[in-house]
């Protein structure tokens, strides 16, 4: 479901990727494969020193799909970035995708807070993230950041999934999954 990049897969990613209900809303806005497999190089290196972690999000046969990432990462929080190709929205891959990487950030990396910055265009996003039992609306509790984001002529909600409200949210699932193994 989710997996470390790999270089091999940019020709297909970039393929997903340059799709017009994709492209406008990605942060590697790439014009060529090349150019994607270019910034998939640094987005790695960017990996090594700790700045970003970056996933392949694939189908159920490991095909590769989309990306999620964190960026910008910061006293233990960071930016989410998503997107799937065109052919896979709507099937449920998103939100898998979203728990384990969550799972991995929260439990592996030690990230305490998860920050989701959605253009208000976006409608999509907007309605997949408020479906998510353990988002919060971030512009009461992180103002200034709000502001900040909307500094420009683009306009962002900003959403925010703190490590305990994830915890909180799937640990019903977590203990259903353990009643039903131990049956």
């Amino acid at each position: 479901m989710i997996k470390r990049r790999e270089l091999h897969e940019c020709g297909t990613l970039f393929e997903y990727l340059a799709h017009p209900s994709v492209f406008p809303f990605v942060r590697q806005k790439a014009d060529s494969a090349d150019e994607f497999l270019f910034m998939t190089k640094q987005l790695m290196e960017e990996e090594e020193r700790g700045e970003v972690i970056s996933r392949t999000i694939t189908d159920d046969y490991g095909m590769p799909i989309g990306t999620i990432n964190l960026y910008d990462i910061q006293d233990q929080s960071g930016f989410l970035g998503t997107w799937i190709g065109h052919p896979f929205q709507g099937k449920g891959f998103n939100q898998k995708a979203k728990n384990l990487f969550l799972e991995e950030l929260f439990y592996q990396h030690n990230i305490t807070t998860v920050f989701l910055r959605i253009r208000q265009t976006n409608i999509k996003s907007i309605r997949a993230t408020e479906k998510l039992p353990y988002t919060m609306d971030a512009r009461n509790t992180h103002p200034a950041l709000f502001e900040e984001i909307n500094a420009g002529e683009v306009k962002f909600l900003l959403y925010q999934i703190p490590k305990d409200l994830f915890y909180l949210a799937t640990a019903s699932s977590r203990f259903a999954e353990d009643e039903e193994q131990a049956m």
